[in-house]
């Protein structure tokens, strides 16, 4: 486990934190949330939250709906809406296939590939 994901983990018990909204983002932008209880967040930063990409715009057709939300613990921010305890968390997410490959459909990942290709340009 790294640093980061130790600091988010001591955090979270340290404040009280009832609930982690790991958020993403469809290929339109707009953005989806799954919630987990403290309790989950070990594993996620392991495995990753399984969900139905074929619900989600242009992620996926039915039949290779699965995918994984891996939480980005370099993202982590506790929400300031909710200051009486118990309060709420958030992490951005990787959204990855079942094989561990990133998904082509993920607005992070292509930011990703685009930086790379552009900085392989000289920019």
């Amino acid at each position: 486990m790294s640093k980061q994901q130790e600091f988010v983990l001591r955090t979270i018990e340290e404040r009280n934190i009832r609930f982690v909204r790991l958020w993403f983002t469809d290929v339109l932008g707009f953005l989806k949330s799954v919630a987990i209880a403290p309790a989950e967040l070990e594993n996620a930063f392991e495995e990753g939250i399984g969900f139905d990409g074929s619900a989600i715009e242009g992620f996926a057709r039915v039949t290779e709906s699965d995918m994984l939300a891996k939480p980005d613990p370099a993202t982590f921010s506790i929400l300031p809406w909710r200051t009486e305890a118990p309060g709420a968390a958030r992490m951005f997410c990787d959204i990855t296939m079942p094989d561990g490959s990133a998904s082509p459909a993920d607005p992070r990942n292509v930011l990703r590939r685009t930086l790379d290709k552009a900085a392989s340009m000289g920019y």
